[in-house]
């Protein structure tokens, strides 16, 4: 006998283009509400957050989609980040959210596992684009200042504490949520 699926894949991508449009606007909101308060972005990383969400969320694709994006279009309408940082950025961050997605979703990985490992590899790839550029034009900092006691990775360290914190508890009360 053969079965068909309950769900069409109109409806798999609807659902697709609906979670990663939602992502997009959050990844894009959020930072702004954080330098409405005089709060930098640079601390606290707030455009990581929907990202992830979304790898875990929504799969390793949405993830790596919604990451790829949020960068670009968040310099467009607001213009954070700034401009050197976008092609950084744009490196970084599909890499949370695919790493994420692919950790925690096809792997089956413990999300707090999923989490750093992708904070990891995330990292990783803005510091081989922080290389790369570099290369190619000045910046403000190097991948030598990027890992010191005052760089960029220190800087951000409330904003992973956050991740570590908020990511976990909001994945678990979706997934608590959407079984009953």
């Amino acid at each position: 006998m053969i079965e068909f699926s309950a769900v069409s894949p109109l409806t798999v991508r609807t659902r697709f283009i609906a979670h990663a449009a939602l992502f997009l606007a959050v990844a894009v909101a959020l930072p702004v509400g954080f330098h409405a308060f005089g709060v930098a972005g640079r601390v606290f990383l707030p455009m990581h957050i929907p990202v992830l969400l979304a790898g875990f969320l929504a799969g390793p694709w949405c993830g790596l989609l919604v990451g790829l994006l949020a960068p670009v279009l968040s310099h467009l309408l607001t213009g954070m980040p700034p401009t050197y940082a976008v092609p950084l950025m744009s490196m970084e961050l599909p890499m949370y959210g695919f790493v994420a997605g692919m950790a925690y979703v096809r792997l089956r990985l413990n999300v707090y596992i999923s989490l750093i490992v992708a904070m990891v590899f995330g990292r990783l790839m803005f510091a081989l684009g922080l290389l790369m550029l570099g290369l190619f034009v000045e910046l403000p900092y190097t991948v030598a200042q990027f890992f010191s006691l005052g760089g960029a990775m220190v800087a951000g360290l409330p904003g992973v504490l956050l991740q570590i914190v908020f990511v976990p508890l909001i994945v678990a009360s979706v997934r608590r949520d959407s079984r009953g």
